[in-house]
Formats: C-alpha cells, sequence, structure tokens
C-alpha cells in the first residue's frame, strides 16, 4: 500500500467513524450571526436535580494502546448524578480548546467561535452534593475521534431520572480532550486506525477502559462520595458510534454490566454479542444506515447472537449524529444539516426516550410500554425483526 492510498484510506475510515461533516453540507451560517447566538442544552426530563464531577483517572497497570511510553492509560470522565438541590455554579459545556478542535473536525472553525460552542449552558451544578440513596451506573462512551461531550445531553436527563452516569474520554482517541494543565493529546487513534491497527483495537481497548471505570467509581478510596450513591448491582453501559461497540464488548468481558445500548454503531469485534448471555441489549441507530435494506453493516448477525431481551429499533431520517447533542446547538446556529430529514430537536427527544425507557426497564424493573412496538407519539422509530 503506498503512503497515498494509506492517507486516503486513512481519512475515509476516520468519516466513516465519526461522521465528519463539512460545511457546505451544512450549510453554514455567518460567523457574525453565530457569535451572537447563546446555545443551550436540552432541559432534563426527570425531577432531580444534576450535579457533575470531572475525574481524571488513570490505570497505573495498563500501557496505552496508542502511546505504550505513556505512564499508564488516562482517562477523563465526566460524572453526572441526582444533586440534593440545584445550588451552585452551573457546569462548563467543554473547555475552549475542546471547541476549537470539535469545530475544526467538523468544518466549523472559524464560522463558529469556540467561545459560543464552550458556553452552551448545561444543567449540570459543578460539585453539588448528592442526593441521598443508591442509584444505578451507567457508562457512556462517544463516537470515534469525538469528545464525551457530544453525549451531555444524555447523561444530564439519564441523572436527573435517577442514574449515576460516567461519560468517557479514552486517551488519544478523541480531537480535543483536555487534561490536567491544559494538555489536549493529539488523536493517535485517528491516524493509526486503518493503517497499522483495525477498529477492533478500538473497542477492545475501551471496554478495558471502561471496566476499570467501574473499579474506580465502585471504590470508595477512588471514588468517594460518588461511591457511595452508586449500587453496584445495577450497571448498564452505552454508547454513540464505536462508543455502542465499546458498550456491547464491556459486557461480553465484564458480567457486572447488566444492559447495553448502541447508538447508530457498528460492532467491529467478530462474533459480537455471543457472550453476553441473556443480559438484555437494545441496537438503534439510522434507518438509512442500519435498516433493513442494508446488508454491509454487521448489525443483523449481531442481533441474531443475542440471547436475551433484545431490539432492533431504526429511526426514519436520522443521520449518524442525530443520536448526540450535534444537531440540537447546529440547529440553534442555523446549521442543520440539509440531507438529514430528521429535527435534531427530534432526533433528542426519540434518543432520550428509548434509552431511558430501556434502563428504567432492565436496571429499575419499571415496565415500558414503548418498547413493546410502534407507537404513535414516535412515528420515526421502526421496530425491526422481533
Amino acid at each position: 500500500m503506498t503512503a497515498g492510498s494509506r492517507t486516503s484510506r486513512r481519512t475515509v475510515l476516520t468519516a466513516l467513524l465519526a461522521g465528519a461533516v463539512s460545511v457546505p453540507l451544512l450549510g453554514a451560517a455567518p460567523a457574525s450571526s453565530a457569535s451572537a447566538t447563546a446555545l443551550e442544552l436540552p432541559s432534563p426530563a426527570g425531577p432531580r436535580p444534576v450535579g457533575r464531577r470531572t475525574l481524571h483517572l488513570v490505570d497505573r497497570h495498563r500501557s496505552d494502546p496508542w502511546v505504550p511510553t505513556a505512564r499508564g492509560r488516562e482517562l477523563m470522565v465526566s460524572v453526572s448524578y441526582p444533586a440534593r438541590s440545584s445550588d451552585g455554579a452551573p457546569a462548563a459545556y467543554m473547555t475552549e480548546s475542546e471547541a476549537q478542535r470539535l469545530l475544526e473536525l467538523k468544518g466549523l472553525a472559524g464560522v463558529v467561535p469556540a467561545a459560543t460552542v464552550a458556553g452552551t449552558r448545561t444543567h449540570a451544578r459543578l460539585a453539588a452534593p448528592a442526593a441521598a440513596g443508591r442509584f444505578p451506573l451507567l457508562l457512556l462512551s462517544p463516537g470515534f475521534s469525538v469528545p464525551r461531550t457530544t453525549l451531555t445531553s444524555l447523561a444530564e436527563d439519564l441523572a436527573s431520572r435517577g442514574y449515576v452516569v460516567a461519560a468517557v474520554d479514552h486517551a488519544y482517541e478523541s480531537v480535543g480532550t483536555e487534561f490536567p494543565g491544559g494538555r489536549v493529546p493529539p488523536c493517535v487513534a485517528c491516524d493509526r486506525v486503518g493503517v497499522d491497527v483495525d477498529e477492533a483495537t478500538v473497542v477492545r481497548g475501551r471496554a478495558a477502559d471502561l471496566s476499570f471505570v467501574i473499579d474506580e467509581l465502585t471504590d470508595r478510596r477512588s471514588a468517594g462520595p460518588l461511591a457511595r450513591v452508586i449500587d453496584p448491582g445495577r450497571i448498564g453501559a452505552a454508547g454513540h458510534s464505536i462508543g455502542g461497540a465499546a458498550a456491547m464488548a464491556t459486557m461480553a468481558a465484564d458480567r457486572r454490566v447488566r444492559a447495553g445500548v448502541d447508538l447508530d454503531g457498528g460492532f467491529f469485534v467478530p462474533d459480537a454479542g455471543h457472550r453476553i448471555g441473556r443480559r438484555p441489549f437494545m441496537m438503534a441507530g439510522a434507518e438509512a444506515i442500519h435498516g433493513p435494506g442494508n446488508t454491509a453493516g454487521d448489525w443483523a448477525a449481531t442481533y441474531d447472537r443475542l440471547r436475551g431481551w433484545k431490539r432492533w429499533l431504526t429511526v426514519a431520517g436520522a443521520g449518524h449524529f442525530s443520536f448526540t447533542d450535534i444537531p440540537w446547538l447546529a440547529e440553534q446556529l442555523g446549521l442543520a444539516d440539509p440531507e438529514v430529514p430528521l429535527p435534531g430537536e427530534r432526533g433528542w427527544y426519540i434518543t432520550r426516550d428509548y434509552v431511558g425507557a430501556f434502563f428504567d426497564l432492565h436496571l429499575r424493573d419499571i415496565p415500558q410500554p414503548l418498547l413493546h412496538g410502534p407507537t404513535p407519539s414516535h412515528p420515526e422509530v421502526v421496530f425491526q425483526r422481533p
């Protein structure tokens, strides 16, 4: 393979895994109007206030798969949780440095100011005291090359419903994750996947990351007050894109994870779904990518291997990022993607309702008629094979 063909393949893989788009595709607005826009995430639907703590975790017993000379495997984790009150300073969406790099990935540098994205209003309060009680723990893993912040709305909503939610950034797999001291490690994986490693390397590494996060958050010596409000017998995992594959791989490797969700991601690992037994799993994705007419992906074979409660849902008109914050924020900026018919607001509500229903059913034993089949309130959602 020539250097040019390696570069071309790497570019295509990164675009496919990250769902990268360009300014012309988004129909960009002038920078002046974008800079005047104040962004806000959707309000959580649950009754509880939300707190947020950011943790820098280092697994000293494992070398980093991308930079073996690093001192252990580093992770940045945003933990959203039910809080006692809504008092306190609001949690930041992301830093300006992170926002700038995300905008560059999306082809929007110079169109949208980094300060506008970084200043997005969230609904969590920094270090707010946790509510009394013990709550299920959910792990969230983002898509390839994008930061954990793209799943902030989902994390806040689930926390407001009574979950402790840990959104995880995996070192060297994001274009913009700021570590202590202002360090923003490069996306080494972006340059190597499709060149000298495959996607399965990402999936397996993230599964080990998520198991380590479980270890840390359920250990009172490491997590302190957070560990006291986590019920270690009720743990779930979800992710977007390759993060969804990581959720399934974590279930296969770690029996503590009782339920999982994949949001529009391929699985990449051979025999995915084979080792999770009868634990429940839900696959939800864009109909154009994962509908019955698409035979190129691995959803059908994976779905057939699942032996427990399972659902394969597709959403008409959705794009790859319809299950994240990005379309919601893009529409506030006048940057809606004309090639994605589903409005960002509608994509958010669908994601919120079905992910929340899934974990309420399987981690809290609350019946969920929404998961029984098609409903007039969500006409875009198609239940694929039983």
